[in-house]
């Protein structure tokens, strides 16, 4: 939820998948910096890149949720993020016990100044505010932000997007959800606003907000696994939204980080992964802000 906005379901895994990671993306303030050659983009030539030589240090929040990650466990390599991480390293010429796992609170991950990780893996939006402060690579995954409110309650029937003004919204601090409410539904109560995504959850099950807003795969989640009678609404259309892996600002490592994201999507690998991860979670429908 915290972080997004795309193309509609097929598209996410067609087309939209088939976008992730191709070589000459720059989109919404992402990486401008050229893929490496194939010479520069060696194990041996990104060694003076790392934070620390000999392995790639990711990245995440924590707990981390499914579909992105599963058991509460980046390491185990299930989930989407887990696994295209995982399969970006092994471009790069890592084995998989060459991975070691960071912790980065999701908002402190695009501050300004170095970071303790080559790049972080969070379902963080690439946005030309956050590009300010940190380098962002290709898109991994292109996104479309849904609704999540209770069985029974008006917005689940009234979301016509004159009905939607008229609700209270909540979302967590400087996320893409918490804009998108603002910019797109407009509504004419503030949207409260919570420090983490579970103070959302628990403000939508006490009927302190109407409805949250994640992105879909999220959604979905919640409203299947987490939160008792409630309902994804649906998801709303594409704005363009994609995640990107941040890296901290100028990191030269992006650029063979963005090679190896282009090989991922040309062999099918991103596809593959959203196919086995996501699929369950992009068949909704979809409504108007």
């Amino acid at each position: 939820m915290r972080r997004f906005l795309l193309t509609v379901a097929a598209a996410a895994l067609g087309t939209g998948l088939a976008a992730c990671g191709s070589s000459g993306s720059t989109a919404s303030g992402g990486s401008s910096t050229a893929a490496g050659t194939a010479a520069s983009c060696t194990n041996a030539a990104i060694q003076k890149d790392l934070y620390a030589q000999g392995s790639l240090t990711v990245a995440t929040d924590k707990p981390v949720y499914p579909p992105w990650f599963q058991n509460n466990d980046p390491a185990n390599g299930k989930g989407y993020e887990s696994a295209v991480a995982y399969a970006v390293a092994a471009q790069l010429g890592f084995k998989k016990s060459q991975v070691k796992w960071a912790y980065e609170p999701f908002n402190n991950s695009y501050a300004p100044g170095p970071k303790k990780f080559d790049f972080d893996i969070n379902e963080i939006s690439v946005t030309p505010a956050r590009a300010q402060a940190v380098t962002f690579s290709t898109s991994y995954y292109n996104v479309q932000q849904a609704l999540v409110a209770l069985q029974g309650t008006p917005i689940v029937t009234k979301h016509a997007p004159a009905d939607l003004k008229k609700y209270v919204f909540g979302d967590q601090v400087g996320t893409t959800s918490l804009a998108f409410i603002n910019s797109q539904i407009q509504p004419t109560q503030t949207p409260k606003v919570y420090e983490s995504l579970n103070d959302v959850k628990q403000g939508l099950q006490t009927h302190q907000i109407a409805a949250l807003v994640a992105d879909t795969p999220t959604a979905q989640f919640i409203s299947s696994s987490e939160i008792k009678h409630s309902v994804m609404v649906g998801q709303f259309p594409s704005t363009g939204e994609h995640f990107g892996l941040l890296f901290h600002k100028g990191n030269p490592l992006v650029g063979c980080v963005d090679k190896a994201l282009a090989t991922l999507n040309h062999n099918g690998t991103l596809a593959s992964l959203g196919k086995k991860y996501l699929q369950v979670y992009l068949s909704v429908p979809t409504i108007k802000p």
